[in-house]
């Protein structure tokens, strides 16, 4: 044990779950920023990838639903280290798809249900690992995500320029995205050293009963609101650069790499502002800038334009979804993340009421139709100024917070 009371072991399970959030990142810019590809090779209509895209955020509810059960029972170390390497062998499966709608349904239904067990998986671990350092470091973890995402939409960027089959494009990054998988996978903390120091397992189901949902709801509520707006530039931003503002195959994919270089300079640097400022003082501020990014991705004249704009978006955003879930570990008695897994359930109420919204709204009109979209996203950034006081609850008697929620300014 060093000096601050960090093992070795505690360092081995924050790499490997650095490595997770890599790996997530990849695998979801991939597959992401490759929307206008995938609708092109299989002849879909507006409203019919609507739905494609409805599927992921309602089958990874599931998911994530599924995970919560299974936590209390083997650890969200082994959901990971099972579902995460799963996850990467179903990219290539949407590559391989062809021209086969069913075959695309499916492989895109699982592709959810995978994304639901490891998005609430990697976050148990990470909110895991916190607790055991003892400081905020949940944002330096979306941070890695969002650099895995900018190689991700780079690759896209680059595969379409070659000219690529989306087959070879998809499995280059499966093969990265296994063989980081399994290699750190073992490192992962286990269900006993999640819970170390835990009573019985009956006992521990009692305090799975005493989580409690207001807070959790509050908190839902602006995750929510963030992942609705990532939704639409993450799902649509290709689309809405190549169709509507006429941005070529090769420069589409650029929004969703900005959005990213700008997330991982937010989490860079947010940690250290949760530690002195405070989580309710950060998120109000980055809810302030999201909301004058996605006002000016909504009033974008060009490519030019809009592509700031969405940096401008995640600069202000990307802070809401880590913190949200250190909020929601101040009260899980459990210390199994039965409260990060709840909680993350509203990242897909978030996913689904974006694809739903933009896809509803989008082919009304023609030329501008995801332009008029987004003013429904911006404007519902406002939930989380609304809500911003939740990221500082009390906790609950017998809770083991990821991290303080704010540390005297050091001199």
């Amino acid at each position: 044990m060093t000096s601050d009371g960090v093992t070795p072991r505690d360092r081995q399970a924050r790499f490997a779950a650095y490595a997770a959030f890599g790996v997530q990142g990849l695998c979801f810019a991939t597959l992401v920023t490759q929307v206008p590809q995938i609708q092109k090779s299989h002849h879909l209509s507006d409203a019919v990838l609507s739905l494609v895209l409805l599927m992921v955020p309602l089958v990874a509810g599931v998911g994530s639903v599924l995970s919560e059960f299974l936590f209390r029972r083997v650890g969200s170390g082994l959901v990971l280290r099972v579902a995460q390497p799963l996850e990467c062998l179903v990219i290539l499966l949407v590559g391989c798809t062809g021209d086969n709608d069913p075959a695309l349904y499916a492989a895109v239904a699982l592709f959810g249900l995978l994304v639901g067990a490891v998005d609430a998986s990697m976050n148990a671990q990470a909110v895991a690992v916190e607790r055991r350092y003892g400081v905020s470091l949940i944002t330096g973890f979306y941070a890695v995500w969002s650099m895995a995402g900018i190689a991700g939409g780079l690759w896209a960027s680059l595969s379409n320029k070659l000219d690529l089959a989306l087959p070879a494009g998809f499995g280059i990054v499966t093969a990265v995205g296994l063989a980081v998988a399994l290699v750190t996978g073992r490192r992962l903390m286990t269900k006993a050293e999640e819970a170390a120091g835990q009573p019985s397992p009956q006992e521990l189901r009692a305090a799975g009963q005493r989580v409690p949902w207001r807070p959790i709801l509050l908190v839902g509520a602006a995750m929510a609101a963030f992942y609705l707006a990532d939704a639409a530039l993450s799902s649509y931003g290709a689309k809405y650069l190549d169709d509507e503002l006429g941005g070529s195959a090769a420069v589409a994919p650029l929004g969703y790499v900005f959005y990213q270089v700008a997330m991982v300079v937010s989490r860079v640097g947010a940690d250290l502002l949760v530690r002195r400022r405070g989580a309710v003082w950060v998120v109000r501020v980055g809810g302030l800038v999201g909301l004058a990014g996605m006002a000016a991705v909504v009033a974008a004249p060009s490519v030019l334009v809009a592509i700031p704009a969405f940096a401008l978006v995640g600069l202000g955003l990307s802070v809401v979804a880590p913190v949200s879930y250190t909020a929601a570990s101040r009260v899980d008695p459990t210390g199994l993340g039965v409260a990060v897994a709840r909680v993350n359930i509203f990242n897909y109420v978030g996913f689904v009421l974006g694809a739903a919204v933009v896809g509803a709204i989008a082919p009304m009109d023609e030329h501008h139709g995801l332009r008029i979209a987004f003013v429904v996203p911006t404007v519902l950034v406002l939930v989380i100024l609304a809500v911003a006081r939740s990221f500082d609850p009390e906790p609950v008697p017998g809770a083991r917070p990821g991290a303080p929620v704010a540390e005297r300014p050091t001199v």
